[in-house]
């Protein structure tokens, strides 16, 4: 059996960049990347690393932008009731 380089290459990033409790994005982005790299020239494993560092950052990025959401809403103050108006 011939062994690939771009197997342990895998590896290694992989075992770098994984954090059990927090891996949001990295098997979507991972799983799109490998199929992407597939296609465009049997490139599979750097796109899937690449997918999986891309995903990552996307959901860190909307987590942050959630996070600022909920900080803004709970900072506004409280809407005035609607008066009813006198007939």
């Amino acid at each position: 059996m011939r062994s690939h380089p771009s197997w342990a290459l895998l590896i290694l990033a992989l075992s770098c960049l994984t954090n059990s409790a927090n891996a949001k994005g990295c098997l979507k982005g991972a799983a799109v990347g490998a199929v992407a790299g597939h296609v465009a020239g049997h490139h599979a494993v750097l796109g899937a690393v690449g997918g999986c560092v891309v995903g990552r950052h996307l959901a860190n990025k909307k987590a942050a932008d959630e996070k600022a959401a909920a900080a803004a809403q709970k900072a506004a103050p409280p809407k005035p009731a609607p008066v009813p108006a006198a007939n």
